[in-house]
């Protein structure tokens, strides 16, 4: 069992201790200058606080605040070289909070399905502990990645999930205009996405292979995927975590230059 500290409970850190709860092997403390926002997480957790001093006696602490805060956080955060700093922020580098703290540091970027347990996440580090392994594994899947393919790590699977809900109400909208209900639209569309979402993850075979098992000749599916084909939606895909990932290394410059 893991004892994980958890400062800042915003969206992404609530998710991270909602998930961490859900598998029944973790303890976590949370950790939050605001007293409200502490009161949604606490019957997820062992112990809430709002003295960051509470926060340091985990052996895994999790920092999950905006990036314009963490030089500030990791100014009052004593650590030791017994401890782990995993970072949720993007653009701040491992260099930037290997200078700032004397535990070993893990950039980590999941992204908001760690509630679920589905979460998808990069991270980079000189070494990944065991301790911190065993706790990615329990709310999702993870790559190690080099520090300098956080950036599109960043795009891809932190921004993904919120290019992935706009997808998913195009299709809920289609089915709108055409007379289903927008709950059962919505009920089709999304369990469409995590179906075929699942599908990839367990085959063998490339998403080409797939398209080509849907579409049947002189079938439904083939007239949708020429109208794909025929437009802009890849490169407008591409631009979308592409622009993602330059505000990602705009951030990174940002910190590299304090």
């Amino acid at each position: 069992m893991v004892h994980a500290s958890v400062i800042g409970c915003g969206n992404m850190g609530s998710a991270l201790i909602q998930g961490l709860a859900r598998t029944g092997t973790h303890t976590v403390t949370a950790c939050d200058v605001d007293p409200e926002v502490l009161e949604q997480v606490e019957r997820y957790c062992e112990n809430t606080t709002t003295d960051l001093e509470t926060a340091t006696e985990s052996d895994l602490v999790f920092v999950v605040v905006k990036p314009d805060i963490v030089g500030a956080v990791l100014e009052d955060l004593d650590l030791s070289s017994e401890q782990t700093l995993v970072s949720i922020a993007a653009g701040v580098s491992t260099d930037f909070l290997e200078q700032r703290t004397d535990a070993a540091v893990v950039r980590l970027m999941p992204n908001l399905a760690a509630e679920s347990g589905n979460m998808a996440a990069a991270v980079a580090g000189s070494e990944i502990s065991d301790d911190v392994k065993s706790v990615l594994d329990d709310v999702g899947t993870f790559v190690e990645v080099e520090e300098a393919q956080m950036d599109i790590a960043t795009a891809v699977n932190g921004s993904g999930p919120a290019f992935v809900f706009y997808l998913l109400n195009a299709m809920k909208q289609a089915g709108v205009s055409s007379g289903l209900e927008p709950s059962d639209a919505e009920a089709l569309a999304a369990q469409t996405f995590k179906g075929a979402a699942e599908t990839v993850l367990r085959s063998d075979r490339s998403t080409d292979e797939l398209i080509d098992a849907v579409c049947s000749p002189q079938g439904t599916t083939i007239e949708g995927m020429k109208v794909l084909r025929d437009s802009t939606v890849e490169e407008t895909v591409e631009d979308a975590v592409t622009a993602a990932e330059d505000r990602s290394a705009e951030l990174a410059q940002e910190f590299a230059n304090e």
